[in-house]
C-alpha cells in the first residue's frame, strides 16, 4: 500500500514498531470492526481504534447521551446531552482521525439484525453491559465465525477475553444467562470511571493485536483486573465439552433461543 505523506506522519510510531511496520499499518487501514456499545467501554475502545487508523468503525447503540453517562464515557460531552450516542462518536472521530470511516448503527441489537449487522465486519468487540446482549452477541459470533473480543467492568473489577473457534467461548465460562437479581448493572452497583478507560483500552490493545495477527491471543485466557489491589490476573480457560453453542453435542444452530429483543449497552 502506497501511503500519503500525512499517514506515514500519523501512523508513524506504528510503522517505526517491527511488528507492524508499513504491512500492518494497512492492514488496520483496511480492517472493519463491530462494536457494540458507545459507553463506558466502548468509548475508549472506539478512541484508540479510529486513532489507530482502524479503517471501519460500526457502532451499535440505540441510546442517547445523558448527564450520567459523563463521568466514564469520554467520546462525549456535555454539549451533546440528548444526542445519540452513535452521532455523538461519529463526530469525535471525526475529529481525532477524519480518514476513519463511521458506520452507526441506531439500533436495538436483537435475534433478527444481529447475524446481518456481524456480517459486514471481521471482528466483533462487545462493550455491552447486560448478560443478555452478551450471550447473544457471543452466539452470533460463533455461528458466524467471526472473532469476539469482549471486556467487562463493574464496580472496581474488569475482565477480558477473546472468543474464537477453536478455543473457548463465552459460554464455555457462564454457561448461561444469569438471574436479573445477581447480576446489578453499573446502574445499581456503580463503577469507577477510570476502570471502564482501562478494560476499554485493554480491549482495543486486543483488537488491534488480532487484526495484526500478532503476540498471544487472549483466546482460551481469562484477564481479571482488580483496581482497588491493583493486580492483574489471567487464568486459563478450557472448552466445555457440553456447551450447548460449541461442544461436540451443540444444540444451539441458530438464536431462536433469543427470541425477546434486547438492549445495546447503555
Amino acid at each position: 500500500m502506497d501511503f500519503s505523506e500525512e499517514q506515514i506522519r500519523r501512523y508513524a510510531r506504528h510503522i517505526i514498531l517491527p511488528e507492524v511496520g508499513g504491512t500492518g499499518q494497512a492492514r488496520l487501514l483496511a480492517a472493519r470492526v463491530l462494536v457494540v456499545g458507545a459507553g463506558g467501554l466502548g468509548s475508549p475502545l472506539v478512541l484508540y481504534l479510529a486513532a489507530a487508523g482502524v479503517g471501519t468503525i460500526g457502532i451499535v447503540d440505540d441510546d442517547v447521551v445523558d448527564l450520567t453517562n459523563l463521568q466514564r464515557q469520554v467520546l462525549h460531552g456535555t454539549e451533546r446531552i440528548g444526542m445519540p450516542k452513535v452521532d455523538s462518536a461519529a463526530r469525535t472521530v471525526a475529529s481525532v482521525n477524519p480518514e476513519v470511516r463511521v458506520v452507526p448503527h441506531r439500533l436495538r441489537l436483537d435475534a433478527g439484525n444481529a447475524l446481518e449487522l456481524i456480517a459486514g465486519y471481521d471482528l466483533v468487540a462487545d462493550g455491552s453491559d447486560n448478560f443478555a446482549t452478551r450471550f447473544l452477541i457471543n452466539d452470533a459470533c460463533r455461528l458466524a465465525g467471526k472473532t469476539l473480543v469482549s471486556a467487562a467492568v463493574l464496580r472496581f473489577d474488569g475482565q477480558l477475553s477473546t472468543f474464537k473457534a477453536p478455543g473457548p467461548c463465552y459460554r464455555c465460562l457462564y454457561g448461561g444467562p444469569p438471574d436479573e437479581d445477581d447480576a446489578p448493572s453499573c446502574a445499581q452497583a456503580g463503577v469507577l470511571g477510570a476502570m471502564a478507560g482501562v478494560m476499554g483500552s485493554l480491549q482495543a490493545t486486543e483488537v488491534l493485536k488480532e487484526i495484526l495477527g500478532i503476540g498471544d491471543s487472549m483466546s482460551g485466557s481469562l484477564l481479571l483486573v482488580e483496581a482497588l489491589s491493583m493486580r492483574f490476573h489471567k487464568v486459563s480457560l478450557k472448552p466445555d465439552p457440553a456447551c450447548p453453542l460449541c461442544g461436540p453435542a451443540a444444540t444451539i444452530h441458530d438464536l431462536s433461543a433469543h427470541g425477546v429483543p434486547v438492549d445495546a449497552c447503555r
